[in-house]
């Protein structure tokens, strides 16, 4: 105890501290205890060691920020993929309950604790996101080529002339017909097999009130001998929509339903599409 307050008296003891110019300034000196001295001098330690500690903290702080941010961008991008994936594979389960390609093809939309490597993780998931967006594509694509193809006949009613040779009803003579008569009461509706759009909608001498469609994929179309259009050239038209009535304009025995195909600009035979219809 003696030795302790021996101690603090020496630390109270003052010391002179003299400042000396290198002028003819008068010389200046102060006394300080000790023990002011040595106090400052552990505040001034402490708080250095304080600052530079902050700061290290500080840009620990910032460093960390950042590469949260950039795994927050790289989680969002994944997530996003992982959307898409999902909701391309809910798509294709249920077209494929469909069980049948007609349905499928008429159903798909006229439009997927420890460091990760997220740029790795993405490379792996890319190839599956853009195996989908090939998938997508081929479907769409192959919805398009049977939208676009003929499908059934345009009426109900009875074939009363066939596609190929026969006897021309007003001349008589064996010729070739490149169509389908339909036989149907007056007024029928007709309808459109494929979609399409209407090039031709008006009256010929032998045709009588005709329309005309293409489809796309070489498949085109012609309904003759209406009674009344309910199109006009230029106008997109779905498969099933009505198109005209029938009728028995132009070179016609009776109201029927002259129905025609071609592929690639040659007339075929419509009773090949005839089990695709309804």
């Amino acid at each position: 105890m003696y030795r302790l307050g021996k101690l603090f008296k020496k630390a109270l003891l003052p010391i002179t501290i003299m400042l000396v110019p290198h002028t003819n300034l008068k010389q200046f000196s102060f006394r300080i205890p000790l023990l002011w001295i040595i106090v400052s001098l552990v505040l001034f330690l402490s708080t250095s060691v304080y600052l530079v500690s902050v700061a290290v903290q500080k840009d620990e702080f910032q460093r960390m920020e950042k590469r949260l941010n950039y795994y927050q961008n790289q989680f969002e991008g994944l997530n996003n993929s992982i959307r898409e994936i999902k909701k391309a594979e809910n798509e294709f389960r249920q077209l494929f309950r469909l069980k049948s390609k007609e349905k499928v093809l008429e159903n798909i939309p006229s439009r997927q604790s420890g460091s990760v490597n997220m740029d790795d993780l993405r490379d792996q998931i890319q190839p599956t996101v853009e195996t989908v967006k090939k998938i997508r594509e081929y479907l769409s694509q192959e919805r398009n080529i049977y939208m676009a193809t003929p499908k059934g006949l345009p009426v109900n009613g009875t074939i009363s002339s066939p596609f190929g040779l026969r006897i021309n009803p007003f001349s008589g003579k064996t010729q070739f017909h490149p169509a389908l008569d339909i036989r149907a009461d007056l007024g029928t509706p007709v309808k459109t097999t494929a979609d399409g759009v209407v090039i031709f909608a008006g009256c010929t001498k032998s045709g009588g009130n005709i329309v005309a469609i293409e489809h796309g994929f070489g498949y085109s179309t012609y309904y003759a001998h209406n009674k009344k259009l309910a199109v006009e050239a230029g106008q997109r038209v779905r498969r099933g929509t009505v198109i005209a009535y029938v009728g028995e304009t132009g070179s016609a025995t009776g109201p029927h339903s002259h129905y025609e195909i071609k592929e690639n600009g040659k007339s075929v035979d419509p009773r090949r599409f005839m089990e695709k219809g309804q």
